[in-house]
């Protein structure tokens, strides 16, 4: 009653919360208890805090090479749309978003920047505890896939991989959010990659809580999320991207991001900046690493820390956590033995490396650049994340496989049709045609083949997912085949060069302009799990590079 009362006389702030939680999933497990720790830190720091809405939280690795899959991309504006829903009661004086996987982040900014007038402000789950090392999973996987061994050695493997409450190790797409949400001033620094369910996690989310009652209009340092996302902040996390050798599921999701606070950027954005930012982390499936050993290594308040020190990142934005910039994130939390058992004070975070194998310097870098290639040509334009490619495999030049459905080419392994060099061509995956699934269900039988000495490469309209690795894949391609682009014109047979170190993906000896598109294959599956429901979304989403939007007005901007 208390509560009511004093909500009534609106004389304290009242903060909404947003959640990703579900039970199903392991990142989003550990939420069940965080709006409870959001509504006792609220309390005690002069505020009312109240679950304003739930939003959906789907895992790309659980839909891997299914159905499901083609919903993916287009649950990102699913969960921005269930955000402004949650958000358009019009009574909270501030949101924390409780999101750290593939498309909940994304989403839950796009809809936070339609609401730019309030304070926002994320609170990660953090990383599960290392299992079994990313190269024995990989192992497996490829063991799997040449029938070396059962299913029941692959669930073991996975089993032991993804073992508890928390978000995958590796630094997929679900790391590289929380990595962006840190270094863009969105989250407290040193908030990434604390396990869950441990004492500093449940004191960063009370601290998190506290700092979003500061910075209300009704306290002394409102800080609305318009003033945070700006050029600069954009900036910087194209830098963090390609420092860290980020999932390429970003070079759609922050061009979506950036359109939300009305800021245009493209593929040649990224390219630019990958060619002057130095790869300074590794981490699989760059390295053998998980972002457990990034973050004991110096973690994120190194890896900010020496890029500013290199003045690639700019300091002079506006954060979440207030004082001094971006400078505020070369610290890092430690429990505050001497007050409440949930607050946190930050101290200076490492200048050295700890591990140099797994953080390095901007003088002695893994890689000069980012390792980000934007990829164009008479195929139309993509891009490769090239910084787990080993420099012997980026080109190759080789006769097209043209295929409609990754199973395709799963049924040409398994009758040994491709013990050969080729480069696979599989359309009809873009936003418009089946959502842009990822294809990651690939990755082992290409790396079999790969490993076998062959020349293979995938040139697609899809997308490869967070974890693209050693295989050259030219990805998020357009225009989409669906829409008449060049893939829908290119045979078997057709020769194609794939060339990353000069950004070009083409076919060779070709006139493609003189040739009829093929047809899209005709869909059997979109009655299974309410596909067809999302029938208006896929005719309208705008393409990769724009971010793959069913938003609307965000696609319709023009440069003025």
């Amino acid at each position: 009653m208390l509560e009511k009362t004093e909500l009534l006389g609106a004389r304290w702030p009242n903060i909404g919360i947003v959640t990703a939680y579900n039970d199903m999933l392991s990142a989003h497990q550990p939420f069940e208890r965080f709006p409870e720790i959001v509504k006792h830190a609220a309390r005690r720091n002069g505020a009312t805090a109240q679950v304003a809405g739930g939003v959906p939280a789907m895992c790309d690795g659980v839909t891997q090479g299914q159905d499901g899959m083609e919903l993916s991309l287009f649950s990102r504006d699913v969960i921005a749309r269930s955000t402004a829903i949650a958000l358009s009661h019009d009574c909270f004086d501030a949101a924390i978003h409780l999101g750290v996987c593939d498309k909940i982040v994304p989403g839950l900014l796009i809809a936070a920047l339609r609401y730019g007038y309030l304070p926002h402000i994320f609170a990660p789950a953090g990383p599960m505890p290392s299992g079994i090392t990313n190269p024995e999973k990989a192992r497996v996987r490829q063991q799997f896939a040449a029938g070396e061994v059962g299913r029941d050695v692959l669930l073991a493997a996975e089993a032991a991989s993804y073992h508890a409450p928390g978000t995958c190790t590796f630094y997929g797409t679900a790391n590289t959010n929380q990595m962006l949400m840190e270094i863009m001033g969105l989250q407290l620094p040193g908030s990434s990659f604390i396990h869950p369910n441990t004492p500093l996690r449940d004191a960063m989310t009370a601290q998190t809580t506290r700092r979003a009652v500061q910075i209300t209009n009704m306290g002394d340092e409102f800080t609305p999320a318009c003033n945070v996302i700006d050029e600069k902040a954009i900036v910087n996390g194209l830098v963090g991207l390609m420092a860290t050798g980020g999932s390429t599921n970003l070079t759609i999701h922050l061009s979506a991001i950036a359109r939300s606070a009305g800021i245009l950027i493209n593929w040649d954005d990224y390219a630019d900046i990958s060619h002057i930012v130095p790869l300074i982390s590794r981490i699989y499936p760059n390295g053998i690493a998980d972002v457990n050993h990034f973050h004991a290594a110096g973690g994120m308040a190194y890896l900010i820390g020496e890029l500013i020190g290199a003045e690639l990142l700019h300091t002079n934005v506006t954060t979440v956590a207030g004082g001094d910039g971006l400078i505020e994130y070369t610290r890092e939390p430690i429990r505050n033995a001497h007050a409440e058992a949930d607050t946190v004070i930050f101290r200076p975070g490492p200048t050295d490396s700890l591990d140099h194998e797994v953080l390095t310097t901007v003088a002695k870098p893994f890689r000069p650049d980012g390792g980000l290639a934007l990829m164009a040509g008479n195929l139309g334009r993509g891009v490769m994340k090239v910084s787990a490619v080993k420099r012997d495999n980026w080109l190759v030049e080789a006769p097209a496989i043209v295929i409609d459905d990754q199973n395709d080419l799963m049924a040409m392994h398994k009758a040994g049709e491709l013990e050969h060099d080729f480069v696979a061509v599989l359309r009809f995956q873009g936003p418009r045609a089946n959502g842009m699934p990822e294809l990651h269900k690939l990755t082992p039988v290409l790396g079999l083949l790969q490993d076998k000495g062959f020349r293979v490469a995938i040139v697609t309209d899809g997308r490869m997912s967070g974890a693209s690795g050693k295989v050259p894949a030219a990805i998020h391609m357009h225009p989409e085949a669906l829409l008449g682009g060049p893939l829908s014109r290119v045979e078997t047979g057709d020769m194609i060069r794939v060339d990353p170190a000069n950004g070009s993906v083409s076919v060779l000896d070709v006139d493609l302009s003189q040739r009829k598109a093929a047809e899209a294959p005709v869909r059997t599956n979109l009655s299974g799990l309410g596909m067809n429901m999302f029938a208006p979304q896929r005719e309208v989403a705008s393409d990769a590079e724009s971010g793959a939007s069913t938003l609307g007005d965000m696609d319709r901007m023009t440069e003025t």
